[in-house]
């Protein structure tokens, strides 16, 4: 079994939020591979199914993302996987709008549900897959913005002229998800960092 974690916040305010684009890659990757509907549990919104026959599990902790940790521990801890077998995708301030980068573990780069999924597993030693979506204050342009406050940008919604730009990066990252069930972390980098 793999675990697929998309982190974000519940409830129609932030629904399409950049905080949520883990979510969304997530919901990309059910209706792509016809995972059907989530059930609740273990805090959050699981789905189990098959992608291109490999067993994976899709989570999207409903906890809030500053507390995806609880969320993520349980689900881990109900299958007992190793850490090998846990992705998570998250939106990323440090990375241009749409950038893709993969890491076989590491820090969480200031993000605070990766800094409650590492505290909660007591280990860095998981997947990772963000996906760019710009630092506050910028336009797509590199001029300045409305939104220089970190807080506001990350809750705050994509631009019109972004969405192209963002559906493409979700598809991409799922199909990075996918390389990952698949073929592994190392394939997974080599094909999309």
């Amino acid at each position: 079994m793999k675990l697929i974690v998309g982190i974000g916040n519940p409830g129609r305010r932030y629904a399409t939020s950049r905080h949520n684009l883990g979510w969304v890659v997530v919901d990309a990757l059910a209706d792509r591979y016809g995972l059907g509907r989530a059930r609740r549990r273990f805090e959050g919104w699981l789905r189990e199914g098959r992608i291109d026959g490999v067993a994976v599990a899709l989570l999207k902790p409903t906890t809030y993302v500053n507390e995806s940790g609880r969320s993520v521990a349980l689900v881990a801890n109900w299958y007992h996987l190793a850490m090998e077998e846990v992705l998570v995708c998250c939106d990323d301030v440090h990375l241009p709008l749409g950038r893709l980068r993969v890491r076989r573990s590491g820090s969480s780069g200031g993000h605070g549900g990766l800094a409650s999924i590492i505290e909660r597993l007591a280990t860095d030693g998981f997947a990772r897959l963000r996906v760019g979506i710009g630092p506050p204050g910028r336009t797509p342009r590199g001029d300045p913005g409305p939104e220089t406050d970190q807080v506001r940008h990350v809750l705050g919604r994509f631009r019109r002229s972004e969405w192209p730009t963002v559906e493409a990066a979700v598809e991409r990252a799922a199909d990075a998800v996918v390389t990952w069930a698949r073929q592994g972390i190392d394939a997974c980098m080599n094909a999309f960092n």
